[in-house]
């Protein structure tokens, strides 16, 4: 698991800042598939004769998904989608519950066998949460370590099932709560199988007053753990270099193993706690006897770094994998290795499945290998084997020699394909397009404000493609975009996302003025919650008002902003009521929201799955505003001052002598007809004085260009003369904005002056 960008602070943070967000995960893929690298692995066997098993996979991508596992083939059932990072380890507890956690600093608990919807969301660590372990046969008990230096262990049935509560705590019971720090030896008992609930909300918390078992110790970063069957020993490694040994039940530290000399990566226990396997980035993988406090044996195999470690039923050979992209398998015994096979890319986890083991990688795919996991001896009587050596690096130096191993294994027996993620990218000056490169190479252009691919160029070359699409526009900037998660993730942020507008013909906008004003993020929200919309609308049916109003259904909490309370009023406007076509969203692959939450932290979920309940507690309060009230913030620097004088030499009379302003987005040729107008009228128009704003009320759009004053110059079309604008002696285009000119050919900090001048008609 490597770093990528913090999700968010410390957990006890009110995150002020963070209700200002709202993230939307573009996705033109099969969502059946992951679209990133592949950070853990975990099996489910069926209990049942005859009944498949299961294989669930956590990405990258901030997803995990259920496969029922066929003979040779596998069926994605279920997507798990809440988490808003990579998703970096998950385990099984119990036969119907999955444990995940994420960078997003949380743990969330799963039905493993329903239909992907997040039952508990549990958050205590400050970072991200890298690892987890279980005990296998004490399915109540799991603990978490984090880059926090966090060690946690966790009463689940504590922890996800509340206490009876009085009725009117229910609400406050089913939000995401943060709970404190401190210790609480809770009993640890059997977890009850957990079903689904109508009255879960959409991200209900831990249960209020539950702490989990703080395991104090680590001053760094942990990366690994590991726990025995009955769960009462607990082992962590990370970058301190040593293997701690802890009692779980109270979170005690008992040992402190040293050996290693880099980061320790992967930790696993036999079933009675008494020998422990780590694997580290010192290329190393020793074996632990913590009865006699001493590592009894070191293996050299791997040529960098060990992420991943998978043991035999009777603890006697171990599958390891890592950077150096290769699987072996080593008999702890008798130190004989054999590569069982290599790929491209990075081995993230390991999971062994009766005879075979399945290979999560950095790749979006997960590769089943034969693995003879239940006689191992058969791998080595194919040949290939070598003695392990006990010095670090000892096998870099082999390879280094030449006798680099060849591997038993040269294509998986099975595989599931992912797809490829999204690399690089850049987003074109006209703010509503952004070009991507994928892993596979492929070139694509999208619509952000409709969340599909409008062209795939295939493999061609990313530059060459940006320089070709470049256009000469300037557009405030009103979003911005990442892919840590494979996808293109656009960010909407209050109040700068508001800061630009179109004109409803440049985006081809039919049924409504040429000259009405669009507001780029407003109408992405309304397209975005369209759905969301459209169920809320039928759930309050009704109970909708005679004037069409929208019943909230409950009050929300009152805010100390201004805006103190997000309610529905009646918007007449008929321009704002329905969503144009430039901001319509697929339903077909439609878009995830991530919101850090106002007050129930952060959650995922598809735009077509949101069922018209969230509130203030799950929306952030200005984008309901701006949906239900159409209401958004005052804009800043909409307008654009200029001077407009005559071209040097010329004889055409001076129109005007004081400053000009109107909207950034004015076009120049109703600059042309503004001059044309003063001109032909040879006078001066009402409102518009030197040193006056550009029009009557500060909006030039109400004078020139607008559709009455073209009706109103017919009659003078004869007399209409010929206008050129010019700005620092360049001729400007009638299809430029001010603030093109402004940015591309002005390039100034001063006053813009634009210039005119009468060009004779042939």
């Amino acid at each position: 698991m490597h770093r990528v960008a913090s999700a968010g602070g410390v957990s006890g943070s009110s995150r002020p800042r963070k209700e200002k967000k709202l993230t939307y995960v573009l996705n033109d893929a099969d969502d059946s598939k992951h679209c990133a690298g592949v950070n853990c692995v975990a099996v489910l066997k069926s209990a049942v004769r005859d009944s498949c098993d299961y294989l669930f996979t956590g990405s990258r991508d901030g997803t995990l998904k259920r496969w029922a596992l066929g003979e040779d083939d596998a069926t994605c059932s279920a997507t798990f989608e809440s988490h808003v990072d990579w998703v970096n380890d998950a385990v099984l507890a119990g036969n119907n519950t999955l444990i995940s956690c994420s960078s997003d600093t949380t743990l969330k608990a799963w039905n493993c066998l329903f239909d992907g919807t997040c039952t508990r969301t549990l958050r205590q660590h400050s970072d991200y949460v890298t690892c987890l372990a279980a005990a296998e046969e004490n399915s109540n008990v799991i603990a978490s370590g984090g880059l926090g230096g966090e060690v946690f262990v966790w009463d689940l049935e504590a922890a996800l099932y509340p206490v009876s509560k009085p009725t009117e705590a229910v609400e406050d019971e089913n939000s995401n709560g943060i709970v404190g720090s401190g210790n609480s030896g809770m009993p640890m008992t059997s977890l009850r199988s957990i079903g689904s609930s109508s009255s879960i909300s959409m991200h209900p918390s831990q249960s209020h007053g539950y702490s989990p078992i703080a395991a104090k110790g680590h001053k760094e970063s942990v990366y690994a753990l590991a726990m025995n069957d009955s769960g009462t020993l607990l082992v962590s490694g990370g970058t301190e270099k040593v293997v701690r040994v802890w009692d779980p039940r109270t979170g005690t530290k008992t040992l402190k193993l040293r050996g290693h000399t880099d980061n320790i990566r992967a930790l696993l226990l036999d079933s009675t706690g008494r020998f422990c396997l780590s694997g580290s980035a010192d290329s190393m993988i020793r074996l632990w006897d913590l009865g006699q406090q001493r590592c009894v044996h070191s293996y050299a195999v791997h040529t960098d770094s060990v992420w991943a470690l998978a043991s035999t039923p009777t603890f006697s050979h171990v599958y390891s994998g890592g950077r150096d992209l290769s699987v072996y398998l080593t008999d702890l015994g008798t130190r004989e290795s054999v590569l069982l096979c290599t790929k491209e890319h990075p081995i993230s986890q390991l999971a062994l499945h009766d005879d075979s083991i399945w290979v999560a990688t950095t790749d979006s795919s997960v590769h089943k290998w034969p693995a003879e996991g239940r006689t191992p001896q058969k791998v080595f009587e194919r040949g290939g084997s070598f003695l392990a050596g006990n010095l670090s690096f000892t096998r870099a130096r082999a390879s280094l020699e030449g006798s680099t191993p060849v591997p038993v294994y040269k294509e998986p027996s099975f595989t599931i394909p992912g797809t490829p993620g999204v690399v690089q990218h850049e987003i074109l000056n006209n703010r509503r397009q952004v070009l991507t490169k994928d892993t596979a190479g492929s070139v694509k252009l999208w619509e952000i404000t409709r969340g599909v691919v409008v062209e795939d160029y295939g493999q061609v070359s990313f530059d060459e493609k940006k320089e070709e699409l470049f256009e000469r526009v300037s557009i405030p900037a009103w979003f911005t975009t990442d892919t840590r998660l494979g996808s293109l993730s656009i960010h909407l942020e209050t109040p700068q996302c508001f800061s630009a507008e179109m004109y409803s013909v440049d985006l081809n906008t039919v049924g409504v003025p040429e000259d009405h004003k669009i507001n780029l993020a407003e109408e992405t929200l309304k397209g975005l919650f369209a759905h969301w919309l459209t169920k809320r609308k039928q759930k309050s049916g009704p109970q909708a008002s005679v004037n069409g109003e929208i019943p909230l259904g409950k009050d929300l909490p009152v805010r100390s902003h201004s805006h103190s309370r997000v309610e529905l009023e009646d918007k007449p406007d008929s321009h704002s009521s329905a969503v144009h076509p430039a901001f319509e969203f697929s339903t077909v692959s439609p878009p995830s929201i991530i919101t850090e939450g106002s007050h129930g932290g952060p959650w995922r979920k598809k735009i077509t799955d949101l069922d018209g309940t969230e509130d203030d507690k799950e929306i952030p309060w200005w984008c309901l505003d701006c949906i239900l009230n159409k209401k958004i913030p005052h804009k800043d620097n909409t307008k654009c001052s200029f001077y407009l004088h005559p071209c040097e030499g010329s004889t055409v009379q001076v129109l005007t002598q004081g400053k000009l302003s109107a909207p950034r987005i004015l076009r120049i040729h109703k600059v042309i007809n503004y001059v044309v107008e003063k001109m032909v009228l040879d006078k001066p128009l009402d409102g518009v004085t030197s040193d006056a704003p550009f029009a009557a009320g500060g909006s030039l759009s109400t004078i020139v260009g607008d559709s009455s004053f073209r009706t109103g110059l017919k009659p003078l079309q004869k007399l209409k003369p010929n206008i050129e604008i010019l700005c620092n002696n360049q001729v400007l285009t009638p299809e430029m904005s001010l603030a093109t000119v402004r940015a591309y050919i002005w390039k100034k900090a001063d006053d813009l002056i634009l210039n005119y001048r009468v060009v004779q008609s042939r």
